[in-house]
């Protein structure tokens, strides 16, 4: 029989596009989308949907019991820069919605979890170039707070009751499908979407800003391959270092004016900007290379290649 699948928080940025991977590699049928709206109508319709709160646990357990769902995927998230405006909320929906999940997975009701950790871990007083896997984690957002107890609370769980849950600490995430969500990371989404409406973009970070960052195939490619992976190659179960590229918005600003001449930038930092200089510039990954033999396929050039032409066909 065919495990099955239940995604919470798949209508979001991340989800909306792992839900479809999902459906391609295991059917349609065995992959239940589930959030707490139905806004997304491509998604709700594409497949089983079932309306969830991620705080609700006996939602979640319900919907577990009667799909027989193995597998969740924990994609819901308030994420950095909306977390700093409703921090109880954050820490509310970030660490509550886990603990359900673990929780299931500890008296036996699902098999194995993917829960998203994220580079916000990290803080001011982690190492900026090339951050190692083990390292300082002092992070200054409620979001990274939530993630770094997150990565604690999976590691325990692992080891104290042999819950096989797999975690990534994902960059910045770039797509054409979906809207991001309150993040960071946000504007290296905006800006291809405002050089073909406006030929301008005013960022709210500083042009200097070197982030790490991936283009979404690529990250719905790790997380697939490190769910695929044999359980006794992974090393890690708190959540592991990923990497693809790391850029500035002066050096996303020159790769989309290669293609379109007249686009303009301005800078105008807001409060998103202190958050982003408490990230590392560059992610050591060595560790997911030499585990589950990781791999990016998308530079700088070949994402924004991508952006342009999709968004074009839009």
């Amino acid at each position: 029989m065919s495990s099955k699948l239940l995604i919470i928080g798949a209508c979001g940025q991340i989800g909306t596009e792992l839900t479809t991977k999902l459906r391609e590699i295991h059917g349609t049928d065995n992959v239940i989308a589930s959030d707490i709206n139905t806004r997304n109508l491509d998604l709700v319709n594409s497949g089983p949907f079932e309306i969830i709160d991620a705080k609700n646990f006996n939602a979640i357990k319900d919907c577990c019991i009667n799909h027989k769902i193995d597998t969740i995927y924990l994609m819901a998230a308030l994420l950095s820069a909306t977390g700093e405006k409703y921090p109880m909320e954050a820490w509310d929906l970030n660490m509550n919605s886990l603990f359900h999940v673990l929780n299931l997975a500890k008296t036996g009701v699902i098999k194995k979890i993917f829960w998203p950790s994220s580079i916000a871990v990290f803080g001011p007083t982690t190492p900026k170039t090339q951050t190692p896997q083990h390292t300082i984690c002092e992070p200054t957002t409620v979001y990274g707070i939530t993630k770094q107890v997150g990565e604690r609370w999976c590691e325990y769980y692992h080891e104290k009751y042999g819950v096989d849950v797999r975690s990534i600490r994902y960059p910045g995430i770039i797509s054409h499908k979906a809207m991001p969500g309150g993040g960071t990371t946000d504007y290296a989404v905006e800006i291809y979407h405002e050089a073909l409406k406006h030929k301008s973009y005013t960022c709210f970070l500083s042009e200097n800003t070197s982030l790490p960052m991936m283009f979404m195939d690529d990250a719905i490619k790790a997380t697939t391959e490190l769910m695929a992976a044999p359980s006794n190659h992974l090393t890690i179960r708190s959540s592991y270092n990923l990497s693809a590229i790391s850029f500035t918005p002066q050096d996303i600003y020159e790769s989309i004016k290669a293609h379109i001449p007249e686009f303009t930038i301005t800078y105008q930092p807001d409060f998103r900007q202190a958050i982003a200089d408490s990230w590392p510039s560059s992610i050591d990954d060595s560790v997911a290379r030499n585990d589950w033999n990781w791999q990016h396929d998308f530079d700088l050039d070949a994402m924004t290649h991508e952006m342009l032409t999709n968004l074009r066909n839009k």
